[in-house]
């Protein structure tokens, strides 16, 4: 015959190195299914493509050394660098870039636009470019409109209408700002190594020290980073105030649409 079985059982004790399980969130990219998004893709990529193109036009009709030197160079090239990553994510339906990165590239190629526009191109002010010399024509006046004017506008497109909002983060704003202060100290460097009396020593009227002292151009630099960060709060704002252009809704609340890459 067997034993009865007791009624009270004791409790096992725990046995001793074994972890206990935590619970886990389970990341969204788990359950969402991967979405391409072919057209978006397509768009970047002639947009860095046509960023590319006004670069090489003013590398061929200037000195390489001198055209890489210029802010509105420096930020196409960024923005055709990263427009091509992130096509390549789009198209392969993978997750987009960091936000940090991406707001800094549209920030840029405003700050390139803004600029040029606002203070170098119009005849009345007072760091006009075009006032004492001949205004760029043929092939010169393209590339301008391209790198100045066509660029800008398809990248403020592009996150107005092709990327998700609420990506941005006023934290991010004032790391934005390093680029522009790296390329002040840059100018002002540069404009050490170049021989005094040199045409172009400064590249823009707002940064030449040898017009207005170091004094003033600190200053128009004070005001023009106040600018700056004023911009990027503004994108900040905006992106999360803007409604979702690329939204899509699922049949079930399970097939929720991953953002643009």
């Amino acid at each position: 015959m067997t034993a009865p079985i007791p009624r009270d059982i004791p409790d096992l004790p725990a046995l001793p190195g074994v972890p206990t399980l935590l619970p886990s969130s389970v990341p969204a990219s788990a359950v969402v299914t991967p979405v391409r998004h072919p057209l978006t893709a397509v768009y970047r990529l002639l947009v860095a493509l046509m960023a590319a193109a006004g670069v090489t036009l003013d590398l061929l009709l200037g000195s390489p050394v001198r055209v890489l030197s210029y802010f509105t160079i420096q930020s196409n090239i960024l923005l055709a660098l990263v427009f091509v990553l992130s096509a390549r994510r789009a198209w392969s339906a993978r997750r987009p870039l960091p936000s940090a990165l991406a707001g800094a590239t549209l920030l840029y190629i405003s700050i390139t636009g803004l600029v040029y526009h606002l203070l170098l191109a119009g005849a009345s002010s007072p760091f006009s470019m075009t006032s004492s010399a001949a205004p760029p024509a043929g092939w010169q006046w393209i590339s301008n409109q391209i790198l100045h004017t066509a660029v800008p506008i398809a990248a403020l497109l592009d996150w107005l209408f092709l990327t998700p909002p609420g990506r941005l983060h006023l934290r991010q704003a004032a790391t934005w700002l390093l680029y522009p202060l790296a390329y002040l100290l840059f100018s002002f460097a540069r404009g050490e190594l170049v021989l005094p009396g040199t045409p172009g020593r400064y590249l823009y009227p707002f940064l030449d020290v040898d017009l207005h002292s170091y004094k003033n151009v600190l200053a128009n630099a004070l005001l023009l980073g106040l600018g700056f960060y004023a911009l990027a709060v503004l994108m900040v704002a905006l992106d999360h105030a803007r409604p979702n252009p690329v939204r899509h809704r699922g049949k079930t609340g399970f097939r929720l649409q991953p953002p643009v890459g």
